[in-house]
């Protein structure tokens, strides 16, 4: 899972998900991190896991990036572009992990382990941006929800893909690729949902339990 960096405080209020906007970031985005629209970004993060983004006024996103509201139009046209930008990176960021552990991992049940209980754990972990890209996603316009569906289709074939290999070695038995890959997935991000820190499970036992559902889901066999 990505890694948390370190972020120069903008003015205002930026709290828990400024490390999930700074988890969808490249290396040079994340050195110029006070960039006024990576700044913007996470204000808006904020903002909308505090209060929903129809609550949320381009005021309120002004303010917490330390800025003029006025200032966030040269930046973005809307506040519906800023979610999208931020959904958007959200959902790149999920399809690069999942891709990543497939090609990583030496067998279909391997990789089946690290996708279902790693995408669980960055829903824990990251569960402000989550419950962002995930819940928010209504209120994007057509385009931009057009955009993020090929994304999601994209994280949906990784794990089809995964499960596909596993019926052709032998190790799954799975009659419905395609519906079984979306209730894993919709299990991993469910996690986004009830998830709060603190709470007695850790992600990282949420990986393991979640990794492990999954292999039952589709009748792994052991070795």
């Amino acid at each position: 899972m990505p890694a948390r960096s370190p972020v120069p405080a903008a003015a205002g209020a930026i709290h828990l998900s400024t490390a999930s906007i700074l988890a969808t970031l490249t290396p040079d985005e994340i050195t110029a991190s006070s960039d006024t629209s990576v700044r913007l970004m996470m204000a808006a993060a904020d903002a909308f896991a505090e209060l929903g983004f129809h609550a949320t006024t381009t005021r309120d996103i002004a303010s917490r990036a330390g800025l003029s509201p006025a200032g966030v139009y040269v930046h973005f046209s809307s506040k519906e572009d800023l979610l999208y930008e931020v959904s958007r990176r959200g959902h790149l960021t999920a399809r690069n992990l999942l891709r990543d552990a497939a090609q990583n991992a030496a067998t279909p049940s391997d990789a089946l382990r690290a996708i279902i209980g790693g995408f669980a754990r960055w829903h824990a972990e990251h569960h402000q941006l989550g419950r962002i890209v995930q819940f928010e996603f209504r209120h994007l316009s057509p385009e931009h929800r057009e955009d993020v569906r090929e994304l999601r289709r994209a994280i949906d074939q990784v794990v089809a893909q995964v499960l596909e290999d596993g019926v052709e070695s032998g190790e799954f038995e799975v009659d419905d690729i395609r519906g079984t890959a979306l209730a894993l997935l919709s299990m991993a991000v469910d996690v986004a949902r009830w998830y709060t820190p603190g709470i007695r499970r850790t992600p990282e036992e949420i990986e393991q339990s979640y990794a492990d559902l999954a292999l039952r889901a589709v009748s792994a066999r052991r070795a």
